[in-house]
């Protein structure tokens, strides 16, 4: 591959090597590499559903250790609220008042969220501030038919001399109203994790944004610390961070050729949520909360969510005290042959590794497996169609272990590989816990726990033209390909995600 000097230039301003650029040329080329799901993760079978002794048990537990841990709440909150208010900006666009009634433009539409947008309306945290803004802005406001209001209340919203709520980081829109203040997803994070990752009364959380917006949540930050350190006798310690310009990745034509703009340079894309491994990996701390910015609940329903987050942490916390007795006895040498077989039957049962070869209980063996980071993860119920979840994967190696897979990485094209992923039960709401150092303290480079090959291809387009985009192995899926996991059930009414505005109409997002 012949590149100009002003192409290197601007490879090494991203941070990355001639060979880099290459290597990820290469992987067009090879395509999209399909995982070989053995089994969907069911329970009993690679799934815990823990009954209430042993959930209360797990608490209990975790309250007890969490002092003796540093520990962190990470959130990937760089997403813009764009698509959020996708719909609003359709509706903002194609529909008039004087041709058609909003009743007739919402039934031809067949939009259910959109149809819940306007019948509770008024339910909105933001309602009565977009009411406002609407009248000042809007003289005729008072005087305009129903529909009207509606249309220019939903422009409001959206604009810029109105709330300009689409322009926003996601974790920055108001979701909840109360009595006293209204509340966005960034504050609801801080709140809940002042519940259970607080030690020494200092609860640490750490946001990846874009660098465009990291001052708007200092300064949100700045206008609700003193209320929510007073409310909850907590001291704060929040850190950001944004995605290294060097984890980018280079677009190539249908030819598999750069990609270039209009002025000719390279065409660089995010490497998506896979890139923030490289966040993650920064982290000094022991213990890692992952939780997405728009998976939030009211203040009155928290408890319910803390819970089992403590669950999560006391599962990690017993699993990983019987790793690090297993690596300190491998440690010491002459492991009898009857220990060895204990920790062989400790990764098939527990962690659901099983290798191609049933002679490999050497302590070398072992030892290479067991330290690895770790990461305990909730699942919930499939209440809808199928597709990415909880998967047992066998590698190229011929070993199985438990992946979090994606629908797009299964191959249905294979009547085999499809109907397993249609057998899967549970799907992966990004609840996870994670430990990131190993039995002497010392942090794992995660680097060296990602599976390359689960890079994702999609096609794109940029000024009009086809493109294809590389995606590094997801944060969760790939990214985490090589650690060791365990899945726990937890109830559906722990995952809120908030994908469009009108989901925050749901039950969960209206505090009671």
């Amino acid at each position: 591959m012949n590149f100009s000097e002003k192409d290197i230039l601007q490879i090494e301003e991203k941070g990355l090597s001639i060979k880099e650029v290459e290597e990820q040329i290469e992987i067009f080329k090879r395509g999209n590499i399909k995982v070989n799901i053995t089994e969907a993760a069911t329970i009993g079978n690679g799934i815990s559903r823990l009954d209430e002794p042993v959930k209360k048990e797990l608490i209990s537990f975790y309250d007890s250790e969490k002092e003796n841990h540093s520990i962190l709440k990470f959130v990937p909150a760089s997403g813009a609220a764009t698509r959020m208010f996708k719909a609003l900006h359709k509706f903002a666009a194609e529909f008039d008042p004087e041709k058609q009634s909003l009743r007739e433009y919402l039934d031809e539409n067949e939009d259910k969220d959109l149809q819940r947008f306007f019948d509770h309306i008024e339910k909105l945290p933001f309602y009565e501030h977009a009411v406002e803004k609407a009248k000042k802005n809007n003289s005729e406001y008072d005087f305009s038919t129903h529909d009207e209001q509606h249309k220019i209340l939903v422009k409001t919203i959206l604009e810029s001399d109105g709330l300009y709520l689409s322009n926003l980081p996601k974790g920055l829109v108001p979701f909840h109203k109360y009595d006293s203040h209204i509340a966005t997803a960034f504050e609801e994070h801080l709140v809940e994790a002042a519940k259970y990752i607080t030690v020494n009364g200092v609860a640490k959380l750490h946001f990846t944004v874009s660098k465009e917006d990291k001052q708007k949540f200092q300064g949100e930050w700045k206008e609700i610390r003193e209320r929510l350190e007073e409310n909850t006798g907590v001291k704060f310690e929040i850190e950001y961070s944004y995605q290294d310009p060097k984890t980018d990745t280079i677009a190539v034509d249908n030819d598999f050729k750069p990609f270039r703009t209009e002025e000719d340079d390279l065409f660089f894309r995010p490497g998506g949520h896979g890139a923030l491994i490289e966040n993650l990996n920064q982290l000094e701390e022991e213990v890692v909360f992952i939780k997405n910015i728009d998976n939030v609940v009211t203040q009155d329903r928290i408890q319910h969510v803390v819970d089992f987050k403590k669950m999560l942490g006391g599962k990690l916390f017993s699993i990983q005290k019987t790793i690090f007795e297993y690596l300190r006895i491998l440690d010491k040498g002459d492991v009898p042959q009857d220990k060895l077989n204990e920790i062989q039957s400790f990764l098939t049962k527990e962690l659901f590794i099983k290798e191609n070869s049933k002679a490999n209980a050497s302590a070398d063996y072992l030892k290479s497996i067991l330290n690895r980071p770790l990461r305990v993860c909730g699942m919930v119920k499939n209440e809808g169609e199928p597709g990415g979840g909880p998967f047992l994967v066998k590698d190229r190696n011929g070993a199985v272990s438990l992946q979090i897979i994606e629908g797009a990485q299964i191959d249905n094209e294979n009547p085999d590989q499809a109907k397993t992923a249609r057998e899967a039960t549970h799907f992966n709401p990004v609840d996870i816990v994670c430990s990131l150092r190993d039995h002497k303290g010392e942090s794992f480079d995660l680097h060296e726990y990602v599976d390359e090959e689960m890079s994702f291809i999609a096609d794109k387009t940029k000024d009009g033209k086809p493109l294809k985009a590389l995606e590094r192995p997801g944060l969760w899926n790939g990214g985490m390909a090589k650690w060791n996991t365990i899945f726990v059930e937890v109830p559906v009414e722990t995952f809120n995600p908030v994908k469009t505005v009108s989901d925050l109409l749901k039950e969960s997002h209206q505090p009671g």
